[in-house]
């Protein structure tokens, strides 16, 4: 599936990279195996011309996007962050804002509403404000795109009132806005007012406003993840997941206890994060296959200007809520005593806190395993990049 025309002068390969919280530790470790596998002919710079990313992804992806001239430098920067994370860099964790913003909420729903002092979130990300202008200088975006370093980075965030997907993207001149069904790309130089929007988990942080909407995260009504890159310009695919690849069914039981709110809220989690991708994913298989069961030349005759696209999606082959079930105890002391009070005990509510999980084991073991999984796709991931293929 492709929104070039067939005679584009160009191959390039994207990234995609979606949100997952603290799950976004994954891609840095696979990020870390494609700098190790590339060969030396591919230089410094980046081999993906267009990156686009997703909620925590979008921070990912702009880290990359920044440091275009120097690929291995901006995964090796990224992982020193992810490697050394603490909760309290991306949110509040003192016990002080914790309770205060509990109390607000609180407040507002025994009292039927606080009119226009309404609680916005559960957290304050005012840390992650202060941690990303310390990492990121926006300005070399740009300066990556006129060097030739860059095609094009998109990042994307979900507008509150419109209920569009919108990528906010910044390449070259040559690329043209798009408008699908509740799904548009937007021209505009990036800042970190769209970082925090596309990142912005509904209910847990508060949305930005950019321009004349409120934006949340990305992932809601994300339908399609893979087509900002194709707009983009990108006809090779590399797309890093952030849920384990074709788990086991689950068993079916009798159930006799209501699931507690932690396991509500963290099967929300997977619908707004997860399924988007898959569905996507499984639709560009079937376009692949349909497009070549049909001759090029009637293809061509009749105008079709839609082509295969090569997708490799490289995902966790471990449970991610296993291993952050693991690890939940690291979680700051106030916010283990907040998420008790939805259910998160024992093997209840995993799913929820492998989101929230900033902590430097848990993310540490989610590199290593981006890491071997990636490695272990090696082949394929040369096969991805290989220069005489142009789709």
């Amino acid at each position: 599936m492709k929104w070039l025309q067939k005679n584009s002068p160009e191959s390039r390969v994207g990234l995609v990279l979606p949100g997952g919280g603290a799950r976004g530790a994954y891609q840095v470790g696979v990020l870390k195996a494609v700098a190790r596998v590339l060969p030396k002919a591919y230089g410094t710079t980046s081999p993906f011309s267009v990156i686009t990313g997703t909620s925590a992804g979008s921070i990912n992806a702009t880290a990359l996007a920044i440091h275009a001239n120097h690929f291995r430098k901006g995964v090796l920067r990224l992982s020193h962050v992810w490697k050394n994370f603490h909760a309290e860099q991306v949110f509040r964790t003192d016990t002080r804002g914790i309770f205060k913003s509990g109390g607000h909420w609180l407040a507002a729903m025994m009292l039927g509403g606080l009119g226009k002092y309404n609680p916005h979130s559960l957290l304050d990300r005012k840390p992650l404000v202060g941690l990303l202008n310390e990492y990121f200088d926006y300005s070399k975006i740009q300066q990556a795109i006129d060097d030739g370093h860059l095609h094009a980075l998109g990042i994307t965030a979900s507008g509150y009132h419109s209920g569009q997907s919108v990528t906010f993207f910044q390449g070259a001149d040559t690329i043209e806005p798009w408008s699908r069904e509740r799904r548009i790309g937007l021209p505009t130089t990036l800042d970190i007012s769209h970082l925090m929007a596309s990142s912005a988990i509904p209910l847990l942080f508060s949305a930005t406003r950019i321009n004349r909407e409120f934006f949340g995260d990305g992932s809601m009504r994300q339908t399609a993840p893979l087509s900002s890159a194709l707009h983009l310009g990108a006809d090779r695919v590399l797309v890093v997941g952030v849920q384990e690849s074709k788990p086991a069914p689950p068993e079916r039981e009798k159930v006799t206890e209501y699931p507690p709110m932690a396991d509500i809220l963290g099967h929300a989690m997977n619908s707004i994060f997860l399924d988007g991708l898959d569905s996507d994913l499984e639709r560009v298989e079937r376009i692949n296959k349909t497009i070549g069961l049909i001759p090029t030349r009637k293809l061509e005759r009749g105008g079709v200007t839609l082509r295969p696209v090569e997708v490799l999606c490289i995902s966790p082959s471990r449970d991610i809520d296993e291993i952050a079930g693991r690890y939940a105890h690291l979680l700051p002391r106030s916010l283990r005593f907040l998420l008790r009070g939805v259910g998160v005990y024992g093997n209840h509510g995993s799913t929820l806190v492998s989101y929230l999980l900033f902590e430097k084991a848990f993310c540490r073991e989610l590199i290593a395993l981006g890491y071997k999984d990636a490695m272990n796709s090696k082949a394929q991931i040369l096969n991805l990049f290989d220069s005489e293929k142009k789709g």
